[in-house]
């Protein structure tokens, strides 16, 4: 017998007494069934009366219709945890885990605007002589330097640059003007302004008001030759003579470092910087990264404002955490929208729900379905238009998402279920502590029961979302604002235990049977408008200031087809004497664009309690119906930037779309 044969013999041999193996446990465990076939009848009899009796019945159906759901939600999230308690464990920040994914692809392009882009080894050098500038500027670790400027390439690698030197970046909102602009470079303490040559005319504006912050006037490389305004530094042209060479020359940051500020309005007034550690930085990315199924391949459409969570951080981060290549547009635009997605071959694109809207309203064209876009995520999309938004433009899928820029409590709708935010297991809640807890829907104030507890809410019920905060775990800490008293005010405590901490959301959600969570409003006088959160306490002190101190309610109202609420401001002017040309000009100087009223209400007596509070409900109530009160009102019309009369046939153009807002 040959060798070769001899081997077929074993393995023969091998197979027929694993074939008897099998025959004979078979035949044991079948025997073994038949002498106890009654106990196991009566094993399954018990256990299906228990199940089907009482409400449990409920609960069997809803693990029958969530099971699949429910295990790919909780594999996305063991998944994300795991990698944030690696990285967390060694060490990683943004700066460590940049240099990681620069190593890799130091030719691919990391960042594309229009026709100019930056690869990811022309990024590093950029934020390399970034750290050695500013090292030699004197600046040091732990200080704040702002960051004033509208989207670019070049703009996340001034940050990053800056980031080295572990020196914290505010990212400023640009749409911010006068007394605000000034009260976010205060509230963080910042030691200096980067500003791009764009935003020249808000810098002069208040120059004079900030005498010992220096500026550094960044010109971008298609303005190269823009003129530097007085007292400036030329910050692009001194960059041109410092090295390129790897930034080594301090201490490496720490995960939970403050990394950059974001500013947030709030109901308190002015907007709050929130605290962005590099492992929130880290952990907002992978989320979404993770939940959508990217890989480092993808194209990403960002056309959302550098400076927001959104644009910034969850879009910006795919490409500095995860390497994929991020599309970035100065100025979002729906007319463009899905020919930029097409000519940059983009496989994902980002959305907030006004987006969604506009890119419905554009007429249909040729780059409709056009484009390689297999998945578009964001938050806000309206559940009136989901469906026929993606009919029209051709997505496979939609993640929608909630969380906020300095919160806790994040949720994602996983299997694109129409209008849901997001979804928690209702078997398995315990693994990520969220909570629905019942609230006065008009004040915002939380209820509790007789113990001083939080009472939760069931199915249907509308409850104001916590998140628990537990520092011992990256993905439910909170890290607060600048302002600690305003860190204080959101956390709420004794919510299920005593001495227990969870995040207050401020929002309003409802939830069904299997688990899935939609919107249904914001709590207390904050309102949002153009993706914006508004505070109406802002705006009132602005109006007032505006109007000579006379009383001023701001609140928000719908306007039917139009994603959140829009502006408007009831003055008591019994004598008819506010000028509403001074008020129009002064609000768009004194106010970003989301945060000018739309409407505007001259009412004959101020709108005062018993108390002396101002009231709001009725007006709100009443809106900007001309049909409803004898008062006159009128509406900031788009083209000319003034107040006109509110006319029965311009409220029914409002209300009809016929107006485009």
């Amino acid at each position: 017998m040959t060798e070769k044969s001899e081997v077929r013999f074993e393995e023969a041999e091998r197979r027929k007494g694993l074939i008897l193996t099998v025959i004979a446990v078979t035949g044991v465990l079948l025997s073994w069934l038949v002498r106890h076939y009654s106990v196991l009848l009566s094993i399954v009899t018990v256990i299906s009366i228990y199940l089907l009796t009482g409400d449990r019945y409920q609960w069997v159906y809803i693990w029958k219709k969530t099971f699949f759901r429910d295990i790919i939600g909780l594999r996305v999230l063991l998944k994300t945890m795991f990698k944030i308690w690696v990285w967390e464990k060694s060490g990683t920040t943004v700066v460590s885990r940049w240099a990681e994914v620069a190593k890799k692809t130091p030719e691919k392009e990391a960042f594309v605007m229009g026709d100019r882009s930056l690869t990811f080894r022309q990024g590093d050098e950029l934020s390399n002589r970034i750290a050695w500038y500013f090292k030699r500027q004197g600046f040091k670790t732990g200080e704040v330097i702002a960051l004033f400027m509208e989207t670019q390439p070049e703009y996340v690698f001034l940050w990053l640059g800056l980031a080295k030197l572990r020196v914290t970046t505010a990212l400023v909102n640009t749409n911010l003007r006068g007394a605000q602009l000034i009260h976010c470079l205060r509230i963080a303490g910042c030691k200096a302004v980067v500003f791009g040559d764009e935003m020249t005319e808000a810098i002069k504006a208040i120059q004079s008001e900030i005498p010992d912050i220096p500026l550094f006037q960044f010109n971008s490389p298609e303005r190269e030759g823009s003129p530097i305004i007085q007292d400036t530094i030329p910050l692009a042209a001194e960059l041109s003579e410092m090295t390129s060479e790897p930034f080594t020359d301090v201490e490496p940051a720490k995960p939970r470092d403050t990394l950059l500020y974001i500013y947030t309005s709030g109901t308190t007034g002015f907007p709050k910087a929130a605290i962005i550690t590099n492992i929130r930085y880290l952990l907002i990315p992978l989320g979404v990264h993770t939940s959508a199924g990217l890989v480092s391949s993808d194209v990403i459409y960002d056309p959302l404002p550098l400076h927001h969570t959104a644009g910034g951080v969850l879009g910006a981060g795919q490409c500095l955490i995860l390497g994929c290549t991020v599309v970035l547009r100065k100025k979002f635009s729906a007319s463009n929208y899905w020919s930029d997605v097409a000519k940059h071959k983009c496989t994902a694109a980002q959305y907030i729900g006004e987006i969604c809207r506009y890119l419905l309203a554009v007429p249909p064209g040729p780059n409709d379905r056009a484009h390689n876009v297999r998945i578009i995520i964001g938050n806000g999309l309206r559940p009136q238009i989901w469906e026929e938004f993606v009919e029209r433009f051709g997505v496979k899928r939609v993640l929608e998402f909630y969380g906020a820029t300095e919160g806790n409590s994040n949720l994602v709708n996983l299997d694109s279920k129409v209008g849901a935010i997001g979804f928690l297991s209702r078997l398995v809640s315990s693994i990520y502590p969220l909570t629905l807890v019942k609230c006065d829907e008009v004040t915002g104030d939380i209820l509790r029961d007789e113990n001083g507890r939080c009472i939760n809410c069931g199915p249907y019920e509308p409850g104001l979302l916590l998140g628990k905060i537990d520092p011992k775990k990256a993905i439910l800490t909170f890290a607060g604002y600048a302002d600690k008293t305003a860190s204080e005010k959101k956390m709420v405590r004794n919510v299920r235990v005593k001495g227990d901490c969870y995040f207050n959301t401020g929002d309003i959600l409802v939830m069904d049977y299997y688990g899935y969570f939609y919107f249904k409003d914001r709590t207390g006088d904050t309102f949002r408008w153009r993706g914006e959160n508004v505070s109406t306490a802002e705006v009132e002190g602005v109006i007032s200031n505006l109007v000579g101190l006379k009383d001023a309610v701001v609140y928000g109202v719908s306007i039917p087809h139009v994603e959140g609420k829009a502006g408007m401001a009831a003055i008591a002017d019994p004598e008819r004497k506010v000028d509403l040309i001074s008020l129009a000009k002064g609000l768009k100087t004194s106010l970003p664009a989301y945060s000018r009223p739309l409407f505007v209400r001259i009412l004959p007596e101020p709108p005062l309690t018993a108390t002396f509070k101002l009231k709001k409900r009725e007006l709100m109530e009443q809106g900007f119906n001309v049909n409803l009160h004898d008062d006159p009102m009128y509406f900031l019309d788009p083209k000319s930037g003034m107040f006109v009369p509110l006319t029965q046939k311009l409220y029914d153009d409002i209300t009809q779309g016929v107006v485009r807002l």
